[in-house]
């Protein structure tokens, strides 16, 4: 159940197509799917305007195809993350219709080209080549989630002319994620550019002081500049998360 097949229902009483009782029968239900290893949220749609997601990573195989097939059957589209190589290979036996990123670690069950939903581009800025991942997690889920993405790779500050080549870009979108390992700083720069919400992604990029992204979160947590917040360490899909809520206010 989501939004519209809810809306969709309260049409048919208004129209005389459904009696409420039958509508009544069809909504309802205790708003998951009880499985052998899982209680999968078919209302979460209805809740929060975006069904389910799984997380792959700590999954086996066989438990990403048990809730892709229960979300399915209730009408969502799967979106599925953190998903490995050799994960998706058995998944994808077992769902063929399923399309894989390997380099986001997403698996899709939907629309080759998700409806529009958002009001603006979402940018997601990439400070260097080795952020990529995160950044195309964070792309991709945005794009799943009904978003015009727009993707800026290798762009740090170390060569702060690149980001500024893409300065009318940057303005233009309505939310903007920076991905960044190392120090973190790029947030910082690309949120003193715009004047738009940056949802700001450490990775777990850079050598021994890095200490796996803290040291990029804790400079993301004391930026100077206001509009930027924090996710979590490698977290592209909560960043896409939030610029989808935001894109769609």
């Amino acid at each position: 159940m989501d939004r519209e097949r809810l809306r969709d229902l309260l049409h048919a009483i208004r129209d005389g197509e459904l009696s409420p009782d039958e509508a009544l029968g069809r909504i309802a239900s205790p708003g998951f799917v009880e499985t052998p290893d899982a209680r999968v949220d078919t209302h979460r749609a209805l809740r929060h305007g975006i069904p389910e997601v799984i997380f792959g990573s700590h999954k086996t195989p066989e438990q990403i195809v048990e809730i892709a097939r229960t979300l399915r059957g209730s009408g969502q589209p799967v979106l599925a993350t953190r998903v490995s190589a050799d994960a998706a290979a058995v998944c994808l036996r077992e769902l063929p219709e399923a399309d894989y990123e390997e380099e986001a670690r997403l698996l899709w069950l939907g629309p080759a080209e998700p409806e529009i939903q958002g009001r603006g581009t979402v940018a997601v800025v990439c400070a260097g080549t080795a952020d990529l991942p995160v950044a195309r997690e964070a792309s991709g889920v945005a794009r799943r989630f009904g978003n015009k993405v727009e993707l800026l790779a290798d762009v740090g500050v170390a060569g702060i002319h690149r980001l500024l080549a893409s300065s009318e870009l940057l303005r233009s979108a309505r939310v903007v994620i920076a991905v960044a390992g190392m120090e973190g700083a790029l947030p910082s720069v690309v949120g003193g550019l715009v004047d738009k919400p940056v949802i700001a992604v450490p990775t777990s990029v850079g050598y021994g002081a890095a200490f796996e992204g803290l040291a990029a979160l804790l400079g993301m947590l004391t930026s100077c500049s206001s509009n930027v917040s924090v996710v979590n360490i490698d977290n592209g899909f909560g960043a896409a998360y939030n610029a989808t809520l935001i894109n769609r206010l």
